[in-house]
C-alpha cells in the first residue's frame, strides 16, 4: 500500500535483509480473529510483521519526544531518500562539465530528506485510517496515537519551510520547476484511492529532480533531462510495483488500489519492460548528452541489475519483495559512477 516516499523498511523511501522485528510489548492486541482485519491472519504468537522496530539508533539517540517524529519523516528507514535523491543527482552530474558542484549536491541531499519526510508526513496524515487496517503499518506514529493530526500538520510545515529555502537558493528556471511539481505531490496521496497506477504518479514525483538539477546547472532545460526523467518513471513503476506486492491482501481487502494488484500474478514480464524501458530512455539521455564507454558500463551493470531484480523476485514473499526493492540503491550509484567517470575521462 505504501510508496517509497513511505517506506525504507519506505513519498518516500531505497533500496536487503527484513529489519529485526518489533519486540513483542510494542504489539497491541489484535481486536478481531487472524484474518480479520489484523495482519492478514497474523496471530498473537507471529512474528510483528509491523515496519517500526523498536531499538534502533532513534530510540537510543533522540528523546523521546522526538522519536515519533522521526519515524513519521521515516528517518528510521533512508532507502526512499535515495531512490528520491538519486534523479537529482544524476540531473547535476548529467549537465556538468566534470565533477558535479558539491555546493549542489548538498543542497539536494538535504532538500531530498526534507521533501521526503514531508511526503511521508502529508501520506501518513491522508493514510491514518487506512494504516490502522493494515498490519504494517498500523503502529505508525499516526495510526498509534504517538502524534496526532495537528502536531503532524505542524510537522509538515516545518519541513516544506525548510524544503523551500533550499529550493529558493537555486536558480529561476529550478525554482519554477520546483514549484511547479507541487500540484503533483499534493495529489498523489489520494491516486491509490481512484486508480490502480499510483504508482505512476509517484514515478512523476519522485523522479522530478532529474529536471530540477540539470536546470540547477544550466539554468534551462533540454532533451537529456526529460528522457532521464522520463527513464527515472519506468523505473519507479518497476520497483514500486515490487514494493506493493507485499500488502497487496491488505490492500485487497480494505480496498486500495495498486499496480500489484492490477498485475497480479502477471507482475514479472511487465517488470522487465518497465526496466528495460527505464535503461533504453536512460542510453538515450547519455547519448544525446555525448557521454563516453565509462557510462556506458555503469548503465550496462545497472540494466543486469534490474534484469536480476524482475527475474528473481517472489512476489508472494513480502521479504524478498522488500529486499528486490533496497536493492535499487545499487542501480542509482551505479548509474551516478557512469555518468561521473564518463565526465571524468
Amino acid at each position: 500500500m505504501k510508496s517509497p516516499s513511505q517506506s525504507g523498511t519506505t513519498q518516500s523511501s531505497s533500496a536487503g535483509a527484513v529489519a529485526p522485528r518489533a519486540p513483542a510489548s510494542r504489539v497491541p492486541p489484535c481486536p478481531r480473529g487472524p484474518g480479520d482485519g489484523c495482519g492478514d491472519g497474523v496471530s498473537a504468537a507471529a512474528p510483528d510483521p509491523s515496519d517500526i522496530h523498536g531499538g534502533d539508533w532513534v530510540d537510543y539517540w533522540l528523546p523521546a519526544p522526538l522519536r515519533p517524529y522521526a519515524r513519521l519523516a521515516r528517518l528510521d528507514r533512508p532507502i526512499g531518500t535515495w531512490l528520491l535523491l538519486f534523479p537529482g543527482w544524476w540531473g547535476i552530474a548529467l549537465a556538468a562539465r566534470r565533477w558535479p558542484d558539491p555546493v549542489l549536491i548538498a543542497l539536494f541531499a538535504l532538500g531530498a530528506v526534507v521533501m521526503r519526510g514531508a511526503g511521508c508526513t502529508l501520506n501518513d496524515i491522508a493514510d491514518r485510517d487506512y494504516d490502522a487496517q493494515v498490519a504494517r503499518t498500523r503502529l505508525r506514529p499516526l495510526p498509534s496515537g504517538a502524534v496526532s493530526v495537528l502536531q503532524a500538520a505542524a510537522f509538515l510545515l516545518l519541513q516544506l519551510a525548510i524544503g523551500a529555502a533550499v529550493l529558493f537558493s537555486l536558480n529561476r528556471a529550478s525554482i519554477l520547476l520546483g514549484c511547479a511539481v507541487l500540484a503533483l505531490v499534493a495529489s498523489y496521496p489520494f491516486m491509490k484511492r481512484i486508480t490502480y497506477w499510483p504508482q505512476i504518479f509517484l514515478g512523476l514525483n519522485f523522479n522530478w529532480g532529474a529536471l530540477v538539477g540539470w536546470t540547477a546547472v544550466t539554468g534551462a532545460l533540454s532533451s537529456p533531462p526529460v528522457l532521464l526523467y522520463l527513464g527515472g518513471v519506468f523505473w519507479t513503476l518497476g520497483y514500486d510495483t515490487i514494493y506493493a506486492h507485499q500488502d497487496k491482501a491488505d490492500d485487497l481487502r480494505i480496498g486500495v488500489k495498486s499496480s500489484a494488484l492490477a498485475l497480479g500474478a502477471g507482475t514479472r514480464p511487465w517488470l522487465f519492460m518497465f526496466f528495460a524501458a527505464a535503461s533504453a530512455l536512460w542510453g538515450t539521455a547519455g547519448r544525446m548528452a555525448g557521454l563516453g564507454m565509462l557510462f556506458w558500463a555503469g548503465l550496462a551493470l545497472a540494466a543486469l541489475q534490474l534484469t536480476w531484480q524482475a527475474a528473481r523476485v517472489d512476489i508472494d514473499d513480502p521479504a524478498d519483495c522488500l529486499a528486490k526493492f533496497r536493492s535499487n540503491r545499487l542501480v542509482g550509484w551505479l548509474l551516478l559512477a557512469g555518468v561521473v567517470g564518463s565526465h571524468l575521462t
